[in-house]
């Protein structure tokens, strides 16, 4: 029977700043689990089976029977029910927040943090889809990443060609009847490049010598969104040394497999830039085409003779050099699932012996999630500090936290666990990295990279919890350390007033045009968005208020910018989605040659609703209200005029690729 173990770490290979509180893996032991037990968690398997074409998503079934067990409700509170024409008292609302409270607090790990599934993006281990194929999220229709890599990765596991009841060759036909594997997205192309299935002279460039250019250029990667050019940095690394692993009989069977031509007849240059049409989300401009092929034919060529050779093996150093330090200043967690996987790779390319790839193999487990669906890979090391905020703030609104003290100070421990409390080592702007003592993660403390929201929500509860009597909630977070938290917002705001996520924008819009990723957009520079900046505003106007006399004016000229910079980005309608630049790149998009344009918005959140809730709350933080805010005045008659008839809001999927508010006839999605 598998088991989640909470803050644990007895691997001799594992590193860790606050012993491990916050890491959450699964481990099997066939000697757990009564026959009552095993049987409950089969049929939990079993239901998910027969319904999953309808109900993709899993419900964390076995950490609930799991925690049902270690965590029991002592008293069950009755449910509260009322009809249609019923006047709904307080008392009725505060059992029913009661109740839920009651039954949360179940839910929580015993180092203060709520644990639970973040699958994330898809193609990290994705779902069959109906038609054979796989997509690239749970709700998405089937695209030759998706169905390429997941065949691919069942065959490695053992899987024939005709095994799964017929699933592999569905997947099989759902490739070859598109056009074989050769449409597979630059991503998925270095993926089997590294594997042997695909030529490397398939995959457009990725020099490693970009690293060795001057930082002063706005095209330098340094410049670019922390997670991009992590992710980009070791797939230079592969692509530099065209690493290619050992060629199995596996591998020589999906050479015929996935192909509609023998492999030896493929035209691996024409390949470099197919993209089957169900992927292709971001359409490459004509500039990368020019690019991509003067890189092939001209650039690489020399790099790969002697005397440009030279310059070749030093960026690869170079590359290693970075990939390291990401490694070590992550505790070999790294920064997402994507570059953990790939910079251990390069660990391996580097050293198959190396401390630095064993250091590496014990971090796997912190990104695998069992549930009733089976495993997967999630999409962060979790998200353990974002949910523990929330909950936290959520409790305390309902004026039942000292009815629940044990719940909140655990999760208050958790919390002042879990921020970072130095800056990495050495020169920051060598390395690429903006401050980080005083912030808060996303995760944990082990995984450490600073975020402008995951610091201000940090702040917001830290200093909530201040005001109560500490012997319910614990002892209040120092003063110097809210100070550090203070500083690294304030050092985060951009020129234009608004906040991007890790770090400041770097760069300029124009070098999307350069985005590599067919099945991503504005990857490349990190933006600044409406509910990064609202929960900025949010947290400094809290601190103002307990603490005026640290850095008063400062944090008024903060609060006041990123104020004017929600109401420049909001819509006409009153609405706010994450902040993009359709106008100025659009006429960019069709100056170069691509049709299609940027039309795409969304980030995170139900979009639309998600955004008009944040702007609201920053600019009412920021001391503006309905009266004399004509910003305010526009979101409430956007969020009136869709509220549905339930009550409730909620928007349609489709709203990423149609750029407005698109409603759904229920309101599942978010109640506000």
């Amino acid at each position: 029977m598998w088991k989640l173990k909470i803050a644990e770490g007895d691997n001799p290979w594992l590193r860790t700043v606050n012993g491990h509180v916050g890491r959450q893996i699964w481990e099997f032991d066939p000697k757990l689990g009564s026959p009552e037990e095993l049987v409950k968690i089969e049929k939990a398997r079993e239901n998910f089976r027969k319904d999953r074409f309808q109900r993709k998503h899993s419900a964390d079934l076995l950490m609930r029977i799991q925690f049902a067990k270690e965590n029991p409700i002592s008293i069950v509170l009755p449910q509260v029910k009322v009809k249609d024409a019923e006047e709904i008292t307080e008392d009725q609302v505060t059992n029913t927040l009661r109740r839920a409270v009651s039954f949360h607090s179940t839910l929580q790990a015993h180092d203060g943090h709520w644990p639970g599934d973040y699958g994330g993006p898809m193609f990290l281990m994705p779902g069959l889809n109906v038609d054979g194929g796989w997509g690239l999220h749970i709700e998405g229709p089937s695209t030759m990443f998706g169905t390429s890599l997941s065949y691919v990765t069942l065959r490695l596991l053992g899987e024939g060609p005709d095994d799964g009841q017929g699933s592999m060759e569905k997947g099989r036909k759902w490739i070859l009847d598109r056009g074989g594997a050769t449409a597979i997205t630059s991503w998925g192309k270095m993926w089997l490049s590294v594997l042997g299935v695909f030529e490397w002279a398939g995959n457009n460039p990725l020099p490693p010598e970009i690293w060795l250019l001057p930082y002063i250029l706005p095209i330098h990667p340094g410049r670019m969104w922390c997670h991009c050019r992590m992710v980009y940095l070791p797939m230079s690394y592969l692509y530099g040394k065209r690493f290619v692993g050992p060629i199995t009989p596996t591998v020589l069977a999906l050479r015929k497999e996935l192909f509609t031509v023998p492999y030896h007849e493929i035209d691996w240059n024409q390949a470099r830039n197919k993209c089957a049409k169900e992927d292709l989300y971001y359409p490459h401009p004509l500039v990368q085409d020019v690019l991509w092929a003067s890189l092939d034919k001209v650039v690489e060529p020399i790099f790969m003779r002697w005397p440009g050779r030279k310059l070749r093996v030093k960026s690869l150093r170079v590359v290693m050099e970075h990939i390291h330090y990401e490694d070590e200043n992550t505790r070999y967690i790294c920064i997402g699932p994507v570059n953990k996987v790939l910079n251990m790779l390069c660990c391996w390319a580097e050293d198959p012996n190396s401390e630095a790839f064993k250091l590496h193999l014990p971090r796997i487990y912190d990104y695998l999630w069992l549930a009733e669906d089976g495993m997967k890979m999630q999409g962060y090391n979790g998200s353990q500090l974002w949910d523990t905020i929330f909950a936290v703030q959520a409790i305390v609104s309902t004026n039942l936290a000292e009815e629940y003290g044990p719940t909140i100070k655990k999760a208050h421990t958790y919390i002042k666990n879990s921020q970072v409390l130095d800056d990495c080592p050495g020169n920051l702007d060598f390395w690429y990295r903006h401050i980080s003592k005083g912030a808060w993660p996303f995760s944990t403390a082990d995984h450490g990279w600073p975020i402008s929201d995951c610091t201000a929500e940090g702040l917001k509860a830290v200093l909530l919890l201040s005001k109560m009597p500490s012997d319910i909630v614990g002892e209040p977070l120092d003063a110097k350390r809210l100070y550090d938290a203070v500083n690294v917002i304030l050092s985060l705001q951009n020129t234009d007033g608004g906040f991007a996520t890790y770090e400041l924008t770097r760069s300029c819009r124009w070098l999307e045009l350069l985005n590599p990723a067919e099945t991503f957009g504005d990857i490349v520079i990190d933006y600044p968005y409406v509910e990064c900046t609202s929960a900025a505003i949010q947290a400094l106007s809290s601190f103002k208020k307990l603490y005026p006399g640290h850095r008063r004016e400062e944090i008024e000229w903060c609060i006041e910018k990123a104020a004017m910079f929600l109401e420049k980005i909001q819509a006409t309608d009153g609405s706010w989605f994450d902040f993009c630049f359709l106008a100025n790149f659009s006429l960019a998009l069709l100056l170069v040659g691509n049709t299609r344009c940027a039309d795409v918005y969304g980030s995170w959140g139900v979009c639309f609703t998600y955004g008009a809730w944040f702007g609201i709350k920053g600019l009412v933080a920021a001391g503006k209200n309905y009266h004399d805010s004509p910003s305010i005045l526009k979101a409430c008659d956007f969020l009136l005029t869709r509220q549905l008839v339930s009550g409730g809001w909620g928007e349609r999927v489709t709203f990423l690729v149609r750029t407005r508010c698109i409603q759904i006839l229920r309101a599942t999605d978010l109640m506000l």
